[in-house]
């Protein structure tokens, strides 16, 4: 069970990190607004970008005046090395500045990118082949709680006939399967940085310096690793 304590009710400088998909970024959130946020599209760079990005976000804290009182991670599921880079440099910064860790599940970060308020949401977030990560939720829904689905038809994700909304960069490669006319595609939603202070500030869940060490992101499935093709590595 992750250690969890319930956060004070009190407005925070936030410093935002999400690292789950090929996008990378980070940002200063205030009382849930967003002030700075550094993002970089270009995919496989999060390990020389993030840093860079901290170091920034970091200065320009300073130049404000606003100490960081706590650190939020986008922890999943998503990416296997991009969650281990951002809870690397998260659970490092939160260890040096002596300051929680909020952790913030990577599908409501969808969900709020997305913006879309009304009918039932099915972020998705990639997971190779015809599989993603996803959850349902909506009002008067129960949410059903992040899964790997593998999407062959509607009824993999959800058998209602109300308005679904599906997005995230799994859910492309899904729109050939998703054609009955209450499925509607959004498309070019990422989870950013800069959609997590609100979430931050709203979240009961955060990791105390003490209980860091035991902290991992949520891979939601193991790690498998392939076979190295290069010669002379096993």
């Amino acid at each position: 069970m992750r250690p969890q304590r319930f956060l004070h009710e009190k407005k925070m400088t936030i410093l935002c990190i999400e690292t789950s998909t090929a996008v990378c970024s980070a940002a200063i959130c205030k009382e849930g607004a967003l002030l700075k946020q550094c993002i970089c599209y270009e995919g496989s760079n999060h390990a020389k970008q993030l840093p860079l990005f901290i170091e920034e976000l970091l200065g320009f804290a300073r130049e404000q005046g606003l100490p960081i009182e706590a650190v939020a991670l986008s922890e999943g599921p998503g990416s296997y090395t991009g969650l281990r880079i951002g809870t690397s440099t998260a659970k490092g910064l939160c260890y040096g500045l002596n300051i929680p860790l909020i952790p913030i599940p990577t599908l409501a970060i969808l969900n709020a990118a997305s913006g879309q308020k009304e009918g039932v949401l099915v972020p998705m977030i990639d997971a190779r082949r015809m599989e993603v990560y996803t959850e349902v939720s909506g009002e008067g829904l129960e949410v059903t709680g992040a899964r790997a689905v593998v999407v062959e038809n509607e009824e993999s994700l959800y058998t209602g006939d109300e308005a679904v909304y599906y997005f995230g960069d799994g859910a492309a490669k899904c729109q050939s399967v998703l054609t009955r006319p209450n499925w509607h595609f959004i498309p070019d939603i990422v989870p950013e940085a800069r959609f997590m202070g609100e979430l931050a500030e709203s979240g009961k869940r955060k990791v105390e310096s003490k209980e860091l060490a035991y902290y991992e992101p949520y891979y939601l499935k193991e790690f498998i690793a392939a076979q190295s093709h290069v010669k002379g590595l096993l």
